[in-house]
C-alpha cells in the first residue's frame, strides 16, 4: 500500500528524496556527482520506498530548500547576524531562527571549536567545578570521545544529572553560549566563533554515552531509569543502532546470528549497507548465506517500518547478549579491550 507523507513527519533524507524527486532525473543527477558512494545508496533507498508524495509535500519541501538558500546567500553577504535580521523581517522571528539553525549546524561556525582541539582532561580541570547545567552545555557541543572521557571521570553522582540535562537541553541563548565561551577561551588562550545552533537532546546524550565506558554508561543509565524512567528507554533504543553490528567482534555477530529470527535478519539485510551485509555472510556457514542471498534476491518490495521493526528487534537481541555478558560491544575506556 502506498503510504502518504506529511512535512512534519519526514526526516532530513526523506526531504532529500522528495526535492530530488521533485527536480527530476536530470537534475538529481548532476546532484548525484557531488554525493559520497554511501549518500547514494542511502538517498536512493529513501527515494525507492516512497510510494506517494503529495503536491503540498512537494511544494513545502521546495519552499523550504528555497528558503534555506536564500538564508546561505544572507550568511555569505553579511555573516549570521544579517541573515537573521533580513529573514525575520521576511518569514517571522520564529521560522528564521528554525531555518538559522538548521544551515548552521552544516556550517564551520559552531560554538566551542577551540575546545574540540583541546585535550579532554585539560578541559576536565577547568570545567569540574562549574554548575551541572554549564557542564551539560560544554559537553553537548565536544565530539562525543572528548565529552564520554569528561563525563567518565566526573564523580558518579554528577554523571546521571549531566546527562539528563543535555538530554532535556533544547536550545541555549546565544548570549549565554557566548558568556560562556568566552569565560572557557580565557581559560584556554585560544581563539572562538559563535553560531545560533541548536544543542543537546537525546542524540546528543546518545552520543556522548557512547564514548563512555561500559561501567560509567551503566550507572548512569541505572540512575535515570529510577529517576525518568521514559527518557532512559529513549536513550537507550538510540544506544546501538543494526548498522553499529560492524563494530562487533565475529565470535559475538555468530552469536547474534543464531539467536535472532531469520526472518528478521532476511528483512534487516535486505535494505543494509554492502559492508554489513558482508561482515554477515562471512559469519555464516556457506549454506546459509547462499540460502540467504537467493531469498533476498527473489524476495519483493517490503515495507520500510517492516524493516525498522526487524532492525530494532535484533538491536533488542543485541543489548540483552551484551547484559547478560556474553557478547561485548566496543566503547570508550579501557574495560571493553579484549585480551
Amino acid at each position: 500500500m502506498a503510504k502518504s507523507f506529511q512535512k512534519g513527519e519526514l526526516t532530513g533524507k526523506q526531504k532529500a528524496a522528495v526535492l530530488l524527486i521533485s527536480l527530476g532525473p536530470d537534475v538529481s543527477a548532476s546532484v548525484y556527482k557531488y554525493l559520497s558512494e554511501e549518500e547514494i545508496e542511502r538517498l536512493t533507498l529513501e527515494i525507492s520506498t516512497m510510494r506517494k508524495i503529495e503536491p503540498e509535500l512537494k511544494a513545502d519541501v521546495l519552499e523550504e530548500f528555497e528558503q534555506i538558500v536564500m538564508a546561505q546567500n544572507y550568511i555569505e553577504q553579511g555573516g549570521i547576524g544579517y541573515a537573521k535580521e533580513v529573514l525575520e523581517k521576511a518569514l517571522g522571528v520564529e521560522q528564521a531562527m528554525l531555518i538559522i539553525n538548521r544551515l548552521t549546524s552544516s556550517l564551520q561556525v559552531r560554538p566551542f571549536d577551540f575546545a574540540r582541539k583541546a585535550d579532554p582532561m585539560q578541559l576536565f580541570n577547568f570545567i569540574q567545578h562549574e554548575h551541572p547545567q554549564t557542564i551539560a552545555l560544554i559537553l553537548s557541543y565536544l565530539d562525543s570521545a572528548q565529552a564520554g572521557q569528561i563525563l567518565s571521570s566526573l564523580p558518579q553522582e554528577q554523571q546521571a544529572d549531566i546527562a539528563r540535562r543535555i538530554a532535556m537541553m533544547d536550545s541555549t541563548s546565544p548570549d549565554v553560549i557566548n558568556e560562556v565561551e568566552q569565560i572557557l577561551e580565557r581559560k584556554l588562550s585560544t581563539t572562538v566563533t559563535q553560531d545560533y545552533t541548536q544543542t543537546g537532546g537525546i542524540e546528543t546524550v546518545v552520543e556522548v554515552l557512547n564514548g563512555v565506558d561500559r561501567s560509567t554508561e551503566k550507572i548512569i543509565l541505572d540512575t535515570l531509569e529510577i529517576q525518568n524512567p521514559e527518557l532512559a528507554e529513549e536513550i537507550k533504543k538510540r544506544m546501538f543502532v543494526f548498522e553499529d553490528i560492524v563494530v562487533l567482534d565475529n565470535r559475538s555477530i555468530q552469536r547474534v546470528i543464531r539467536d535472532v529470527e531469520n526472518e528478521d535478519l532476511l528483512l534487516s539485510l535486505k535494505v543494509a549497507s554492502e559492508e554489513v551485509k558482508e561482515i554477515i555472510f562471512r559469519n555464516m556457514s556457506k549454506r546459509m548465506s547462499e540460502t540467504f542471498k537467493e531469498e533476498m534476491e527473489f524476495t519483493g518490495p517490503v515495507r520500510l517500518k517492516d524493516v525498522e521493526e526487524a532492525q530494532s528487534r535484533i538491536v533488542g537481541v543485541i543489548r540483552r547478549l551484551e547484559d547478560a555478558g556474553e557478547i561485548v560491544i566496543a566503547r570508550g575506556g579501557g574495560d571493553d579491550i579484549i585480551v
